[in-house]
């Protein structure tokens, strides 16, 4: 004869799984508030790395997931800004499909970046490999260091 064992009702259980999701909450707004301040909590700004070099800037900004097609670029009086958007997709195939977790909705960002020197925004390249927007701006040719040759008589 096999024995079945029997779990009777626990709400005690449950109170102290909602305390535990209650307190890791109250942690991460506390601990962590930048998450809400970005105005996304799926997706904060990209992290972006800026290098200089002799001849202008190479600017690499983080977007896994992302497509071209959902970032535009911009260079305005020294700034270079980077916006993101993606709305949820309207089309259902599916009218007997129902979701139980939906949490890809919509995502956005913004980042700023001022730089320094001049740039010739005409002759920017961007390109987009494995998540990874890569942006090359030339210095203007009036802030690029000139060599002045000295004459003998």
């Amino acid at each position: 004869m096999a024995t079945r064992m029997i779990r009777r009702y626990d709400p005690f259980a449950e109170a102290i799984s909602l305390r535990n999701m209650m307190d890791r909450l109250m942690e991460s707004a506390f601990v962590n508030p930048a998450q809400w301040l970005s105005g996304s909590a799926g997706f904060d700004a990209p992290a972006i790395d800026v290098i200089e070099n002799a001849d202008g800037y190479v600017i690499k900004a983080a977007l896994p997931g992302w497509k071209p097609e959902n970032v535009e670029i911009t260079f305005e009086n020294g700034v270079l800004t980077l916006c993101g958007e993606v709305k949820e997709e309207e089309e259902r195939k599916d009218d007997t499909a129902r979701y139980h977790v939906r949490e890809i909705r919509h995502s956005s960002f913004a980042r700023q970046v001022s730089l320094p020197t001049e740039v010739e925004a005409d002759k920017a390249k961007a390109e987009f490999e494995n998540g990874v927007l890569t942006l090359t701006l030339p210095k203007a040719e009036v802030v690029k260091p000139k060599q002045i040759k000295i004459s003998t008589k």
